[in-house]
């Protein structure tokens, strides 16, 4: 039945290219492609990605299995870009042929190219796993024969991220379309897969399941992301899915979940099999603030991404969270707004002080800003921490942005330059560029924030100002007080400023036991906190606390990644790790396209959720030149768009007759009863896995849109296509 329905499909498509006036290509019985409106054809061997974690405290253990299947009628090679978390620590690797397992072998990447080129040559099953970042990996698998399934597993483990009484599990599980400037042009392809057309999907899906086993009572756990079932088998022991087996692969999954004491306690987690020992060290984080917040005066710089990624939902968010930011300034606080996109534009020359007018001014600048244009970020971080060396206070820099930029690295050697200046970056949108962002506010000495586009923005800039003011922690040291330990991690403690805890992770020689020290300042008052440890002498339980170590030990090593190639090599090497030099493969040995001749499949996305595709193709290839823009008169109007802010909805091209249903996204100022009662009266059917959140899909009649735009809950609307 499945053989048929696809053969009329097919013959539907091809009749509908006939129509166009254009031959229909031939890809023979059962090529499992698709015909754009441009004629262009759309393959995808990846049929489907499962996840599977297990948490245990704040230990994460995850499989992703991705499934490969070759429906056409001659031997291909597929390549697929994916996210995997910023921290994991990929350690194992491993193929299904049809029902024959290989597991994979770590290399230097050079090694395992010529590896993998070889048996693709002579016509053998080979899978290849790079690092093209941190957080962007692509898979490579060579000569799937005609019919075959192959499926490969990847292992890695993460430390799993704790605030404010908060668990929080991400999976990342798409590549946003990232922007390259004109010094890059040609290295797109490393890190962006090719996009599903528009009003088509790209042919795979996914399933997540987590199993927490916390060792303590669980309290609630959620996920505004997605729709989750849930099985609590007892207290402490709880099994979440997707609530929809096939999930579109269009946004992060995220899972926060809580114990029931909403506090953590000190966790020392120890691995001791022969000479060496490693640990990682969870140090709950100070109880209370100092109850007085810091109110002398502060220079903020407020910098927003408005480029065509951006477009829409997206920048709504950021412009939601940036308005408030503003709102919470000083009256004594100094401050300035950057906007930037293909160029970058300055509200004043100097910032200025935080009057009422000057508020106004530049909530007007902002309120009226579109999107558009290439993802220039450099200039505007340039232009945000320039004079600052020279300054005898610290200037603040609040960096809102998805991160959809191809020259991280740059970005972020860029603000290590700057050590008189804080940079706090937010991650605006439903699968950002985590590995950016976080390392924006490592290298900045700030915060990062991550802002979905079911987030409250309002609360997140609360959370900024309060940060900025009233830090947690400041000026961290560890006195291990003659302990046995060697290449503790980080190197230097960052301040907290929010309620996290401390980790860090390092390696032992030796049983010992002794007290730790830990010093630091909460507001003007010395912080003196002193932990009885215990380092064992054996302890072959838990071992992913080495690859833990390792994986850290790689990053504090990669901030100069060239002078320490070879000591990053030779951990990943040791520790069976990828690394940007290390990578894995997988041969299996029977020959199964004679002579290696085969077709290339490079696996196509869905974009992602809140991203709109006509906004990312206008910027794809586009590297505008560079141009910086100020508006420091008093009386030059802050921008010249035409265009209201009171503007709700996208261009919905109302061509079809009353009855018609058309999906839509919505974005309310508020979710309550009332809101959803209206939308109800219209018709309008939410999708489930988005109840209670101001980011909502669903369905409406399209007669009813007059109506669904005079609703004054509902700031915007947009048509899925």
């Amino acid at each position: 039945m499945k053989g048929e329905c696809m053969k009329l499909w097919k013959m539907m498509m091809a009749a509908s290219m006939v129509a166009l006036g254009a031959a229909p290509p031939d890809y023979g019985s059962g090529a499992l492609v698709r015909i754009t409106p441009q004629g262009r054809t759309l393959e995808c061997p990846l049929k489907h990605t499962d996840v599977k974690a297990e948490v245990s405290g704040p230990m994460a253990s995850v499989v992703v299995r991705q499934d490969f299947v070759n429906e056409s009628q001659e031997a291909i090679e597929a390549i697929y870009n994916f996210p995997l978390p910023v921290m994991a620590a990929v350690n194992g690797y491993e193929i299904h042929v049809n029902d024959r397992v290989v597991k994979g072998k770590i290399a230097r990447r050079e090694d395992a190219q010529r590896a993998f080129d070889e048996a693709r040559r002579r016509g053998q099953t080979a899978a290849m796993l790079n690092q093209q970042r941190p957080n962007v990996f692509q898979q490579s698998i060579a000569n799937i024969a005609p019919g075959a399934r192959v499926s490969v597993e990847i292992h890695y483990v993460e430390l799993v991220t704790y605030e404010a009484g908060a668990y929080e599990f991400v999976f990342p599980i798409v590549v946003g379309p990232r922007y390259f400037p004109q010094s890059m042009a040609g290295q797109q392809g490393s890190i962006n897969p090719p996009v599903a057309p528009k009003r088509m999907r790209a042919g795979h899906d996914i399933s997540v399941q987590v199993k927490l086993a916390m060792g303590t009572q669980l309290g609630k756990v959620t996920s505004e992301s997605h729709a989750i079932t849930q099985k609590r088998f007892n207290d402490w022991y709880e099994v979440i899915n997707l609530a929809q087996a096939r999930e579109i692969p269009n946004k992060d999954f995220l899972l926060k979940y809580r114990i029931a004491s909403n506090q953590i306690t000190p966790s020392l987690l120890t691995h001791r099999d022969g000479q060496d020992g490693y640990f990682s060290f969870v140090i709950d984080p100070p109880a209370i603030r100092t109850l007085e917040a810091n109110i002398s005066p502060k220079e903020l710089v407020f910098v927003i991404d408005t480029s065509g990624s951006m477009h829409g939902f997206p920048l709504d968010k950021a412009k939601e969270a940036m308005l408030q930011a503003i709102d919470g300034l000083n009256p004594r606080d100094t401050f300035n707004l950057i906007t930037f996109s293909g160029d970058t534009e300055i509200l004043w020359p100097q910032p200025v002080a935080a009057t009422p007018e000057n508020v106004a001014r530049a909530k007007q600048f902002l309120t009226f800003k579109r999107s558009g244009g290439g993802t220039e970020m450099m200039k505007a971080i340039r232009a945000a921490l320039d004079g600052t060396d020279s300054q005898e206070h610290v200037r603040i820099v609040c960096f809102m942005t998805d991160g959809y930029v191809g020259n991280d690295n740059e970005i972020i050697a860029e603000i290590r330059k700057h050590s008189n200046a804080r940079v706090f970056s937010f991650g605006i949108g439903s699968s950002v560029n985590r590995f950016l962002l976080d390392k924006m506010a490592e290298a900045g000495r700030g915060e990062v924030e991550y802002v979905s586009l079911n987030s409250d923005g309002s609360a997140a800039a609360r959370r900024f100002h309060e940060r900025v003011r009233n830090p947690l922690l400041t000026d961290i040291s560890i006195d291990w007080n003659g302990l046995p330990v060697t290449d503790v991690v980080p190197g230097r403690i960052p301040d907290l400023f929010s309620a996290k805890p401390l980790i860090v992770s390092g390696r032992y020689s030796g049983e010992a036991r002794g007290k730790i020290r830990i010093q630091g300042r909460i507001g003007a008052r010395p912080y003196l906190r002193e932990i009885e440890i215990k380092l064992p002498g054996s302890q072959k339980e838990n071992s992913a606390v080495a690859s833990i170590w390792a994986r850290r030990k790689i990053d504090a090593l990669s901030i100069d990644a060239n002078e320490n190639r070879e000591a990053i090599t030779q951990l990943g090497l040791q520790y069976s790790l990828m690394t940007s030099f290390t990578s894995y493969y997988a041969i299996e040995e029977r020959i199964v396209n004679e002579g290696g001749g085969q077709r290339r499949v490079e696996v196509p996305v869905e974009l992602p959720e809140g991203v709109s595709h006509e906004a990312k193709f206008a910027v794809a290839d586009m590297a505008a030149p560079m141009r910086t823009r100020q508006f420091g008169s008093t009386n030059q109007a802050p921008s010249a768009y035409p265009v209201s802010p009171a503007l709700k909805e996208e261009k919905i091209v109302e061509k079809a007759h009353a009855g018609t249903r058309i999906q839509v996204r919505l974005l309310l100022k508020e979710v309550s009863e009332g809101t959803m009662q209206k939308l109800k009266a219209l018709g309008f059917i939410a999708d489930p896995s988005a109840a209670g959140a101001r980011f909502l899909t669903g369905t409406i009649d399209l007669a009813k849109l007059p109506d669904l735009r005079k609703l004054e809950q509902v700031l915007r609307i947009e048509e899925i296509q």
